[in-house]
């Protein structure tokens, strides 16, 4: 395989884009597994007295994230966050206004690889979600092992992730006075291993508890399809069927957390490495569903409301996939 290498001279903002996106892929891949590490070589140095004294602080503030974290406005509008918006570049774009009154659940489609979309756009101020969306608080919802990394819970707290959990999502939803919206990327972990170039399929038929509790805490319901989230990475193929998609669903299922096998760029280079491909992710923000409150909901209510949400998620993306290079004959599909 040849390499093609990056100029030796760019502009310094692209070096900086660059960088940008290496910290962040770092953190996501990586960085947990770090503070674990130095939270337990810790205990072996001198510097034993951090780990002990953390240890303490971590079984005080056990309850933290699942009762709507510590998001810090100054972490999240840090400059590095503007570098990493510009690198592919992300953009959110609004449809219809939310009333901060009342309280959403976000539906954020497809997950991608590394939810590249929701991260800039709800974690950080860098799309402006603020200015679009005034008086609301976005969370979005990480898996629960990540939360038991110590340090690393903290960082991500900051940035405004939550568990992915009934219960943390369930306290932002009963909270009085509304304006806060939990968005959730419904495919969640299983729908990493369909993320590929072209693909416009989400796991989303038989994906109905964010339908409940959306009914049972009133909150209104709101699509997103982020168009770019599959291209920004290339997969290895893994067809159901495939002994490579075996092991990956035989692993999700024992693990909670899928393994797909991706590839982009380097840093240096543009033809191998991790670090995803400078391609747009435009993140359209639909209309909200009106969700009454129903604590206890049936089977066709909630049936009826999640064929309403599928509905209203294939319109947005017929409406809007002319203006982000999907093809004509691209249709969203469910699996």
């Amino acid at each position: 395989m040849k390499v093609e290498f990056a100029p030796v001279v760019l502009p310094l903002n692209r070096r900086l884009q660059t960088a940008a996106v290496l910290q962040w892929v770092f953190s996501f891949l990586c960085l947990a597994q770090v503070c674990i590490v130095l939270f337990i070589s810790l205990l072996f140095t001198r510097l034993w007295l951090i780990s002990v004294l953390y240890g303490v602080w971590w079984f005080i503030d056990w309850d933290t994230p699942s009762k709507g974290g510590r998001k810090l406005p100054f972490l999240c509008n840090l400059p590095m966050w503007d570098y990493m918006r510009d690198y592919f570049p992300v953009k959110l774009v609004k449809t219809a206004d939310l009333d901060p009154r009342e309280n959403y659940i976000v539906g954020f489609h497809p997950h991608g690889i590394l939810v590249a979309g929701a991260f800039t756009n709800f974690c950080t101020g860098a799309t402006g979600f603020k200015k679009l969306f005034p008086g609301l608080r976005s969370y979005l919802l990480m898996l629960p092992l990540w939360f038991r990394a110590p340090f690393f819970r903290d960082y991500i707290m900051c940035a405004g992730l939550i568990p992915s959990d009934k219960n943390s999502a369930s306290y932002l939803l009963r909270r009085k006075g509304g304006g806060n919206a939990v968005v959730i990327a419904v495919g969640g972990a299983p729908e990493a291993l369909d993320a590929h170039p072209g693909a416009y399929c989400v796991l989303l038929a038989n994906k109905k508890g964010f339908i409940k509790l959306a009914m049972e805490h009133g909150a209104h319901l709101v699509p997103v399809y982020s168009f770019g989230e599959n291209e920004v990475f290339d997969q290895v193929q893994n067809p159901k069927g495939t002994w490579l998609r075996w092991i990956q669903d035989r692993l999700q299922s024992i693990m909670g957390i899928s393994l797909p096998l991706f590839h982009a760029r380097g840093v240096f280079q543009y033809s191998i490495g991790v670090i995803p491909y400078r391609k747009p992710i435009n993140t359209v923000v639909g209309k909200p569903i009106r969700v009454e409150k129903k604590e206890k909901p049936s089977s066709d209510e909630l049936d009826d409301l999640h064929q309403v949400y599928m509905d209203a998620l294939s319109k947005l993306f017929e409406e809007h996939k002319g203006n982000y290079g999907v093809p004509e004959d691209a249709h969203l599909s469910f699996i």
